[in-house]
């Protein structure tokens, strides 16, 4: 599972202009977002890796984790995050699993997140989403599990 995160101060999904997916902050607040691309070998054990690590990282002000600030969390699917460009010009998604194996797993980041007591927003899988975020920081970070 390959996933960016980045720490913003505002973020939506947006699905034929309507936004399907928010992260409800007040001025100065801090969120993350998590574009999450599943390979094809990615399990629960990648999930779980993700979950922890997502809310447990102390990457919002004040040295404090998505936990300790009780932070929102947007999760959107992003099956590009798979494509290998080592070759040629054009990406080969040969990495990334299936719809019907990404989908729950994706879901599943986002249940976990629920359960640690986070508030989270996610886009629609399989969608053309237009992902709105401002960063803050900024701070961007690869988490490969």
């Amino acid at each position: 599972m390959r996933t960016v995160l980045q720490r913003v101060s505002a973020a939506a999904v947006r699905v034929d202009g309507e936004v399907v997916g928010a992260l409800d902050l007040d001025g100065g607040a801090q969120g993350l977002v998590l574009l999450v691309g599943v390979a094809r070998d990615d399990g629960p054990e990648q999930v779980a890796t993700l979950v922890r690590k997502a809310a447990e990282l102390r990457v919002l002000a004040g040295d404090r984790s998505a936990l300790d600030a009780g932070a929102p969390v947007l999760v959107v699917s992003q099956f590009t995050l798979q494509g290998d460009v080592r070759k040629g010009r054009r990406p080969s998604w040969s990495a990334a699993a299936p719809g019907e194996v990404a989908e729950p797993l994706v879901r599943a980041v986002a249940e976990g997140l629920r359960a640690r007591g986070l508030p989270v927003a996610t886009g629609r899988f399989g969608a053309d989403m237009a992902v709105e975020m401002v960063g803050d920081g900024p701070l961007t970070l690869i988490l490969d599990t």
